[in-house]
Parts: C-alpha cells; structure tokens; sequence
C-alpha cells in the first residue's frame, strides 16, 4: 500500500502542514492528476477540499503538469519551471521529471485548501487550545 507525505497550503493564513495519508486514505489520491480536488477527510481536514498542486518522488524528482502518465519522462527544458533553473539566458538541459499523475512512486504531494469547512485548520489537527493563549497572554 501506498503512503504519502502530504504537505497542505492554507492560502487564506499563509502556513503549510505536512500531514500523512496511509492506506484507504492514500488510496483517495492515486490516479489523481495535478489541477485534480481531493477530499480533505484523506488528511484528516473533514469538510475541506484540496487540490493537488503537484508533489516529488523519493529520488526528488518533481512532477510536472505538462508531461502525462505517472511516469518517468526526459525533457529538455529551455526555461524556468519546476525542476530546471538555467544559470544564463538561452542555456538548455535535459532533465528527469514525473508525470502529473499520482502513483505508488510518488513520496510527496503538494496540495492546497480551495474550499473550508466549519472548523478551523488548527482546531481539527489539534494545535490550538484555549491553554496555548492564556500563556501567549501570559508571556506577553
């Protein structure tokens, strides 16, 4: 069985968690593309939608939107994106990437928060209490 690190965008606060998605649950994310929603109940984010923005394999190799399949693909990159970073204008290289399709090769998926539910993120991951602001007011 598969199992991804799952890293989540809140776009709304500007944080990121990385959370982990094991066996039925990381089954909601294989044969998934890029661009594709994702319940967020995988993660543990009931009521929330996530929309996979892309992800890496163990080796690091990133997955790319533009190649199809799960696959392992050699492209020649001539500018920017993920992946390549050219030192000068005009420099080209051939680079291994992963296709836009979630698969048992994938270690991390990227993904952000498009739709909310009615708790907040930190409520359903159990990082905020009523504890941790009367000592933030404390310390203050």
């Amino acid at each position: 069985m598969a199992t991804f690190t799952v890293v989540v965008a809140d776009p709304e606060s500007g944080t990121t968690h990385q959370l982990s998605a094991e066996e039925q649950d990381a089954n909601r994310f294989a044969g998934k593309e890029i661009g594709d929603e994702v319940p967020g109940s995988a993660v543990g984010l009931d009521g929330y939608t996530l929309e996979i923005t892309g992800g890496s394999d163990d080796a690091g190799r990133p997955m790319r939107e533009d190649v199809a399949g799960p696959n392992l693909k050699e492209v020649l990159m001539r500018e920017e994106g993920v992946g390549y970073k050219p030192a000068r204008d005009g420099q080209r290289k051939r680079v291994t990437v992963r296709g836009r399709e979630v698969s048992d090769a994938v270690a991390q998926i990227n993904a952000k928060i498009t739709e909310r539910g009615d708790e907040s993120v930190a409520e359903l991951l159990g990082l905020e209490t009523e504890a941790d602001g009367d000592d933030a007011e404390a310390e203050a």
